[in-house]
């Protein structure tokens, strides 16, 4: 049976499709997509109540926090940068409350830009509110630039070769939280992947996969959470993570 693999959504207050504008929940197509390359089935996890995020969590395999808006910068005790975006807050309260109960089950957890930061603040990081050279200089376009995998590191043995990525973000991790490793580094030093040293699957990753061709690093979250699902796992269906991108 191919893992059930959650993906977060965005939540705007308008979107357009055929002869509609409506608040919608959306989510660009290449997560899915990248999630059924990879050989797992996708479900879209719109913003809910808080309190709801474990039981949620506890139906799936794994668990992918998509890119975004900016994280609310009180969320690691900050005052917001004039160049910081409008916050988000529905997104940053669900997608907190889904990396917390993630790490207390242990399912396995991809988060993707946006995601990336709010899991280095979930574990009480914090971030660069702005840097130059991640984005592409036309306004909705992503750009590509290197990144350099650390040897031994989950994302490492995922992709042991320094390698280009799509990427469109303005901030990045500064202060790791608690647990974290730096797994791969852009050539002027910013933080591109985080993971935990321990036994739970958890990386974070500052570009955008799903805008690419490599499947490697959502193949790697899936195998993942194929084997929680296995006997002996500990599948969460048994034990009852735009400006930076």
């Amino acid at each position: 049976m191919k893992p059930l693999i959650g993906v977060s959504t965005y939540l705007e207050t308008s979107a357009k499709w055929g002869v509609w504008d409506l608040p919608a929940a959306l989510l660009p197509t290449g997560y899915p997509r990248l999630v059924q390359r990879a050989g797992g089935l996708a479900v879209m996890l719109p913003p809910d109540e808080p309190a709801t995020a474990a039981s949620v969590v506890a139906r799936l395999d794994g668990l992918v926090i998509a890119g975004g808006p900016d994280v609310e910068p009180v969320r690691y005790g900050a005052e917001p940068d004039p160049r910081t975006g409008p916050p988000a807050r529905e997104r940053d309260d669900w997608e907190l409350a889904l990396i917390e109960a993630a790490l207390a089950s242990g399912t396995p957890l991809l988060a993707i830009c946006r995601g990336m930061q709010l899991l280095n603040v979930a574990l009480g990081g914090t971030l660069i509110q702005h840097l130059e050279g991640h984005t592409a200089a036309t306004v909705g376009v992503f750009g590509e630039h290197p990144v350099k995998p650390v040897p031994g590191t989950r994302y490492g043995t995922a992709v042991p070769e320094e390698s280009a990525v799509p990427s469109s973000h303005h901030q990045a991790v500064d202060r790791l939280g608690k647990g974290l490793i730096v797994s791969a580094y852009a050539g002027d030093g910013t933080v591109e992947a985080v993971e935990l040293t321990d036994e739970r699957w958890v990386l974070g990753v500052q570009w955008h996969p799903e805008m690419g061709e490599d499947v490697r690093v959502m193949t790697a979250l899936v195998t993942a959470a194929t084997r929680e699902t296995l006997p002996g796992g500990s599948s969460g269906l048994s034990a009852c993570p735009s400006r930076s991108g």
